[in-house]
């Protein structure tokens, strides 16, 4: 015969995963922008240079930042959300929006002042040029 005790194990289980998704279901409620939109981003490697293309359709030229110091480069911005006449017109939005920010270290140093970026059709591809052996770099004497 089974005791109260067996009977309540059975009726309340521990779940992890169920855990889990409530955590961050309640998290995507209270702070939607931050539930985690991340643009994909490819790093390539080629002989001279590195190559970083990222996705980010809808997301002005306006509201993105690329920067590089310390041999990392960081991109970041922000994808405003789409302004909604109704919510009732919706029957699903999955689209993330808010800010972003990704940063990646080059393990080669690279020509700073040679890096370009270039938006077209949500595609960011931004071009890092590998200092060669053979650069010449001015030596300050003291």
């Amino acid at each position: 015969m089974a005791s109260w005790y067996d009977s309540f194990v059975a009726f309340v289980r521990w779940d992890p995963l169920r855990d889990l998704l409530a955590i961050q279901q309640r998290l995507e409620r209270y702070a939607p922008s931050q539930a985690g939109w991340r643009p994909p981003v490819d790093l390539q490697e080629t002989d001279d240079r590195y190559l970083v293309t990222a996705e980010l359709p809808g997301v002005k030229q306006e509201d993105i930042h690329v920067a590089f110091q310390g041999g990392v480069l960081t991109l970041s911005g922000m994808r405003r959300e789409r302004e909604r006449d109704s919510p009732e017109e919706y029957h699903r939005v999955e689209r993330g929006h808010g800010s972003f920010t990704r940063s990646f270290h080059l393990p080669l140093p690279v020509d700073a002042d040679a890096i370009t970026a270039d938006l077209r059709d949500g595609v960011l591809r931004i071009a890092c040029p590998k200092l060669t052996d053979g650069a010449s770099h001015r030596i300050a004497i003291t």
